[in-house]
């Protein structure tokens, strides 16, 4: 974080010396009209309402929100963002990227425990994660779709100090997560292509790879979209071929074995590693078409391609080949597919593999890169990071610092640094079903074009099963992972006050200058100064 905090004071930097400061103009952007009965929203000003005039609320039928974006030099925000939305298949596949992107990764769950509790795991945590995840994301991003997403929701229920914190926790864990993927990317091309396996060749496939993508993201999410739809078809491609070639082969007793030592923390982390993310798109909910209709489909959508691509491929590959849980290391699904078709599927999955990288790289970038995006839009970070380029709309400063710190950190090791995302995205989750329970409390009225079902009793079913899943993953890592959450969490601490001074100081431009006691519950929400006018919930 302190890397990325640097690469934003030297683009500020550049960009003071470029434009000269101009007075900021609130842009209103009219969200296009959910399905919902009309209702008519009368909220108070708060992170979500910033740029709303206090003494002239505005009103929407079926909207939930009403975003503005701060226009400032050069920051192309007065582009029309409708014409790059993201529509229903393209919102589908960045989000079976964020989360999966096709079962390569899911091997070491069987090394962990043998077939059987891999199958097992992969069947119940979709139920006991996924779903409550993606019900929380579906009804918050509809009701809030603005850049930023969970930072918006925690900041509309906590205050802006809850909500930069959670930035923070989630920036890191996209950021590493994103820069694991050019060295993965690499490692996959060396086993068809081994010139590029160490080197000059490994730094030249590294750098291009996080160039290229990069500069893709610049196009805007809609290119980015369509092109995650063609990778995605892509990388789960050798999986349905190797799925089809397996069924005679199976014989399902395999499915019963287990490992003789059993790694249950290995278990827990690579089931959370590859099922977790669902949150994730909504950071990107001000860039998508009609977001009430598209968000709960594209999710319903998600699951369904994720779950099953994690499932019916492991049936497949422990049920056709008689191997040992010891054998299932990163990787094995290829040495699999050789030895249930033949060496021409081997090959085909490790460039799918190299593929899927791709996909998750790209949907990774963009998450991060809208996340910063959407906290300047707030106010927690300089207004540049809201900048957006005059040709596609995109946030070019976000985009530029995201793709510098996820180069920066690609020639890491990430060993270590899977159980630290793990631990500090669940720190981020409960926070952030926390925010969706106060909402629902204390907002009732708030336009909800969805709404997860069961009423009271249904929201708190929701978040039990995942806050459950989550303390149990936290409290399984070792204190070398307590520690460096910890200093994470200090940084982000730091941040926050290091944003206030510099807005305090006047020393960079902020979307949302704040006045002296903006930390208080009371100016974002998380009072009861205002009064809610609904009539009624969508």
């Amino acid at each position: 974080m302190a890397f990325c905090e640097l690469l934003v004071a030297l683009v500020t930097l550049v960009h003071l010396v470029l434009h000269k400061p101009t007075p900021t103009v609130p842009l209103p952007i009219c969200l296009p009209k959910m399905i919902a009965q009309g209702t008519q929203s009368n909220e108070e000003a708060s992170p979500v309402h910033s740029n709303a005039s206090p003494a002239k609320p505005e009103s929407f039928a079926g909207d939930a929100t009403h975003l503005s974006v701060t226009a400032s030099a050069g920051s192309g925000a007065g582009q029309e963002r409708g014409r790059n939305k993201l529509t229903l298949l393209p919102l589908t596949f960045l989000i079976f990227f964020q989360v999966a992107g096709g079962p390569y990764g899911a091997e070491p769950a069987v090394q962990a425990a043998g077939p059987l509790f891999a199958l097992i795991g992969f069947l119940v945590f979709p139920f006991v994660w996924a779903v409550p995840e993606s019900l929380v994301t579906a009804e918050l991003s509809t009701a809030m779709p603005g850049n930023g997403g969970y930072v918006l929701w925690v900041d509309r229920a906590s205050g802006p100090f809850a909500g930069s914190l959670m930035g923070t926790w989630k920036y890191v864990c996209a950021a590493i997560g994103a820069a694991a993927f050019p060295a993965l990317c690499s490692d996959y091309l060396v086993r068809v292509a081994p010139a590029v396996s160490g080197g000059g060749a490994r730094v030249a496939t590294i750098v291009t790879f996080n160039v290229a993508l990069t500069l893709l993201s610049y196009t805007g999410l809609s290119v980015v979209g369509w092109t995650t739809v063609a990778l995605g078809l892509a990388a789960l491609s050798p999986f349905v071929v190797m799925v089809g070639v397996a069924l005679p082969k199976i014989r399902p007793r395999r499915w019963g074995a287990t490992a003789r030592a059993k790694d249950w923390k290995l278990l827990l982390n690579t089931l959370f590693w590859n099922l977790n993310g669902w949150d994730s798109v909504s950071t990107m909910a001000g860039e998508v078409d009609r977001p009430g209709r598209t968000f709960p489909a594209a999710l319903v959508s998600a699951v369904c391609i994720g779950s099953l691509g994690y499932v019916l491929p492991l049936m497949a590959a422990t049920g056709a080949v008689d191997a040992p849980p010891e054998a299932w290391g990163d990787g094995y699904f290829a040495d699999a597919a050789g030895l249930i078709a033949g060496e021409w599927l081997k090959y085909w999955m490790e460039v799918g593999a190299a593929v899927s990288s791709v996909g998750l790289y790209s949907a990774s970038l963009s998450s991060a890169s809208y996340l910063l995006a959407g906290m300047a839009e707030v106010g927690h970070l300089p207004s540049l990071l809201a900048a957006r380029a005059p040709v596609f709309g995109t946030p070019w400063a976000s985009i530029t610092v995201t793709g510098a710190v996820a180069l920066g950190m690609s020639f890491l090791s990430f060993d270590s640094i899977v159980a630290v995302t793990n631990f500090l995205y669940g720190l981020g989750m409960l926070l952030e079903l926390a925010a969706f329970l106060w909402l629902r409390v204390r907002r009732p009225r708030l336009p909800r074009p969805y709404r997860a079902p069961g009423g009271a009793a249904g929201a708190a079913a929701v978040c039990a099963m995942p806050a459950a899943f989550l303390v149990l993953v936290m409290a399984v890592a070792g204190w070398k992972v307590c520690a460096a959450g910890a200093g994470f969490t200090a940084a982000g601490v730091a941040v926050y006050y290091l944003m206030r001074f510099c807005r305090a100081r006047g020393c960079v431009e902020f979307a949302r200058p704040g006045p002296e006691g903006e930390g208080e519950a009371g100016e974002h929400g998380g009072g009861e100064s205002g009064k809610e006018g609904e009539p009624g919930d969508a």
